[in-house]
């Protein structure tokens, strides 16, 4: 399975920040993977954001409020919306692909995309 990240790499303060995610060799709708979005802002550990699993999503408490995942199964596709966004957004998002939920929040996944780099400023 491979991941591959896509979106604009600066987004302006108080605007959402679109991200997709292709996947090639495997389906999203038939493999029993989490799929998920994770960030690495600069000088900080990895910070799982949400996942989706057989069309239900899943968020990370502290973003729960400013996110959405949703899937686009015509184009084996994942995306991640963020809204409301402020420079503590910037980060490097990646997405990844695991089987167990937690593995995912813990940082730990089958596999993941080379990451993407999202600066928020005006």
């Amino acid at each position: 399975v491979q991941l591959q990240e896509s979106g604009p790499g600066l987004v302006k303060p108080s605007q959402t920040l679109s991200l997709t995610c292709t996947v090639s060799g495997g389906s999203i709708t038939t493999s029993y993977y989490y799929w998920s979005w994770i960030r690495q802002p600069p000088g900080k550990g990895l910070e799982w954001t949400g996942a989706i699993y057989s069309g239900s999503t899943y968020y990370s408490p502290s973003l729960k409020s400013r996110t959405s995942i949703s899937r686009d199964t015509s184009n084996n596709q994942f995306s991640l919306q963020l809204s409301s966004v402020t420079p503590e957004d910037t980060a490097v998002y990646f997405c990844a692909a695991d089987l167990n939920w937690g593995r995912l929040v813990a940082g730990v996944y089958d596999y993941r995309g080379q990451g993407t780099q999202v600066t928020v400023s005006s």
